[in-house]
């Protein structure tokens, strides 16, 4: 329970926050200037789109192999926080008219393209690769929990850099607003993680 709970109510009253102002469809810079496909505004929702599919994904394996209801909660809050800002990142790409993909490699607009070669899987930092995954889906219990863990701190970490690089980058202030929003949610969950896996005998692998 712990910091779970704590998290989680903040991680809800960010995505209510959020999801207020969703209708944001040009930068709120005051210029009234929808962000290009080439933007780091249209980059970053790309990306973390992405990532963040790949967060949910192992937060639902994880939930199946095993019954910890400290583990089983921290990943259905991760699942849905991430599932509802994936939404609202592709939503506001609907809004300006533009793709959900790419031709340039991920984080193109971080200057930061050649930083993962996409080898198995991994196609952004921090993302766990294919043999990974089907590595969590095979392990139960305890043995579930610490891979875990340890996958989605690597994650995290991943996803703060590039979050980090839309508060720099991005125009849009509501997109700038929900990336600092993710940095301060996720290192407060890698700090619950490290206690996690530190009362398992383990540690992170980074």
């Amino acid at each position: 329970m712990r910091q779970v709970g704590l998290i989680a109510g903040a991680a809800a009253t960010a995505l209510v926050a959020a999801g207020a102002i969703t209708y944001a469809v040009a930068g709120d810079d005051g210029s009234g200037r929808t962000p290009s496909a080439e933007s780091a505004d249209a980059g970053f929702a790309r990306d973390m789109a992405v990532h963040h599919q790949q967060a949910v994904e192992m937060s639902y394996i994880v939930r199946d192999r095993t019954k910890d209801e400290e583990v089983r909660r921290l990943a259905y809050d991760i699942a849905q926080t991430q599932a509802n800002q994936r939404g609202m990142m592709l939503g506001w790409l609907d809004l300006w008219g533009l793709p959900k993909v790419s031709s340039e490699p991920p984080m193109t607009w971080m200057d930061m393209g050649g930083m993962a070669s996409g080898k198995d899987g991994a196609l952004m930092p921090g993302m766990a690769t294919n043999t990974e995954l089907k590595k969590l889906g095979r392990l139960s219990g305890k043995q579930a929990e610490i891979f875990y863990l340890q996958l989605m701190t690597d994650h995290h970490k991943g996803g703060i850099h590039m979050a980090e690089g839309c508060v720099e980058k991005c125009t849009v202030g509501v997109e700038k607003r929900l990336a600092q929003g993710m940095v301060d949610a996720q290192q407060s969950e890698i700090g619950l993680m490290a206690d996690l896996l530190k009362e398992r005998g383990a540690a992170p692998r980074s």
